[in-house]
C-alpha cells in the first residue's frame, strides 16, 4: 500500500507533468531541448525543480531508485547546459546536448509510471509490484521511445549540419 501523498510529493508532481508539457512543447515547436529557447529553458529550469523535490520524498524509507534517477536528472541537465554553452565537443556538442536533455524525459517517465501504476485506481492499483509485467513493458516502451527520438534528433541536427 502506498503512503498518502505530502504536500511535497503534490509539488512535485504537478511541477512534474508541466515539466513534460514543457519539453513536449520544446521539442514540437523546435524538434530539440534547447536552453536558448524560451520552452527549453523553461523546461530545464523546472526539471531541477522536479529532480530536486524528489530528494526530500522518502515514501519508501530510504534513498531508493528514484533518488538515483533525481541525481541522474541533475547531472544529465547540467552536462546538456554545460556542453550546449561551452561547445565542449566542437560540432558533435549538438549531439552530446540531446542526448542528454533528452534523457532527463526519461528520467522523469520512470519514476511517473511507477507511481501512477502504484496508486491508481485508489483502493486497487494497477500494479502491486516493482517486478510487474505491466510496470516492465512501460519502462521498456519508454526506452524504446527515447532510443527512437533520439535517433530522428540526430537525423535532424545531421542533415542541419549538411545544409538539407
Amino acid at each position: 500500500m502506498m503512503p498518502p501523498m505530502t504536500m511535497l510529493g503534490w509539488f512535485h508532481t504537478i511541477m512534474g507533468v508541466l515539466a513534460l508539457l514543457l519539453a513536449i512543447a520544446a521539442i514540437r515547436r523546435y524538434r530539440f531541448i534547447r536552453s536558448t529557447d524560451r520552452e527549453g529553458a523553461a523546461y530545464l529550469v523546472v526539471t531541477v525543480v522536479v529532480a530536486g523535490s524528489a530528494l526530500g520524498i522518502y515514501n519508501q524509507g530510504s534513498f531508493g531508485i528514484a533518488h538515483y534517477l533525481a541525481v541522474l536528472t541533475l547531472a544529465a541537465a547540467l552536462g546538456g547546459f554545460v556542453i550546449e554553452r561551452l561547445n565542449l565537443f566542437g560540432r558533435f556538442s549538438v549531439y552530446f546536448q540531446a542526448i542528454a536533455y533528452s534523457v532527463t524525459i526519461l528520467f522523469h517517465m520512470i519514476p511517473a509510471i511507477t507511481d501512477f501504476l502504484r496508486r491508481l485506481p485508489v483502493g486497487d492499483p494497477f500494479i502491486d509490484s516493482f517486478d510487474s509485467p505491466l510496470l516492465k513493458g512501460f519502462h521498456l516502451a519508454f526506452a524504446a521511445f527515447y532510443v527512437l527520438g533520439i535517433a530522428a534528433q540526430i537525423l535532424k541536427l545531421r542533415r542541419r549540419a549538411a545544409g538539407l
